[in-house]
């Protein structure tokens, strides 16, 4: 009888392991807060469910500790207190990487991992604007190490490029800002970038409205500070709209679409350069919309 049953408990155990990536609620949980950007809420219950020897058969828990810690990491006061994390979440995410549900975990969240991998190209854009070369230098090598074998972003369907098209005036100097900026579709993306040979997202903006009088701060974050907020419903062509990955401030592109219009944006992207996308087709640019300002009185 004794025989039996441990036969049932193995059966139990091994197809509850073959559908543990789905069946789970606690799994679900730290993937439901992980897309609701609740980072850190997400690294203590990754950290918690470690400590439960139930949950040792997957790797799952590692998985959000690390790719929260590493989203975590973006805050600079927290990086600062904490200047170990870096390392700390790289240790984890590779431990993942050579465990035997690696391929499983990272094929069942490639978006995710593709959303991450942005993150940390924005990030990196900012350490090396504001020359924090040991930071930046730290991230490179990880980014190398880790993250060569992922996608970006814009490849896997979650930014649409649209085609070069005319949309309709809704004032002279908004639209002159929207056609001007769509001549420079296809300019290749470079860190610090602020002028035709290759712009970040921030050069980009500035670059265009500089050309209608218009001087505006250098970073993005600066730049929603000082400009005129505008209401979602209100935006329109030639107006900005700022990005947050859940660390402030990481990504600004100017809108080219009519108010009241489903919003378009043309932007420098990290890893196609100057191009246009749709927001509400984009789950990734969707999904971190902080803001809309203005610099047009």
């Amino acid at each position: 009888m004794n025989r039996i049953k441990l036969y049932i408990s193995i059966f139990f155990i091994g197809t509850f392991s073959i559908s543990a990536f789905s069946q789970i609620p606690e799994f679900d949980k730290l993937e439901m807060l992980y897309s609701q950007q609740h980072y850190k809420l997400v690294y203590r219950k990754a950290n918690n469910l470690l400590d439960v020897p139930d949950y040792d058969f997957s790797m799952l828990p590692i998985y959000y500790k690390s790719i929260s810690l590493f989203q975590i990491c973006q805050n600079e006061r927290y990086l600062s207190k904490h200047p170990s994390a870096l390392l700390e979440a790289k240790k984890l995410f590779t431990e993942v990487k050579k465990s035997g549900d690696g391929k499983k975990i990272f094929q069942a969240h490639e978006n995710e991992i593709a959303f991450l991998k942005n993150d940390l190209l924005a990030w990196s854009e900012e350490l090396r604007r504001s020359e924090n070369k040991e930071t930046f230098d730290q991230l490179q090598l990880i980014m190398k190490d880790l993250f060569d074998f992922v996608p970006n972003i814009d490849n896997q369907g979650q930014v649409k490029e649209v085609a070069n098209k005319t949309y309709k005036a809704t004032g002279v100097i908004r639209n002159d800002l929207a056609n001007y900026a769509m001549t420079f579709i296809g300019t290749p993306y470079l860190w610090a970038g602020t002028d035709p040979k290759g712009f970040d997202c921030s050069g980009f903006t500035g670059y265009v409205l500089k050309e209608f009088k218009v001087n505006t701060q250098r970073r993005a974050v600066d730049m929603q500070k000082e400009c005129i907020e505008v209401k979602q419903k209100n935006a329109q062509k030639g107006d900005l709209v700022f990005f947050d990955n859940g660390s402030g401030i990481s990504h600004v592109g100017m809108i080219i679409s009519e108010k009241d219009q489903p919003l378009v944006m043309i932007h420098s992207s990290s890893s196609k350069g100057v191009i246009i996308t749709e927001l509400d087709k984009s789950e990734y640019w969707l999904n971190r919309i902080h803001s809309f300002g203005t610099y047009i009185k």
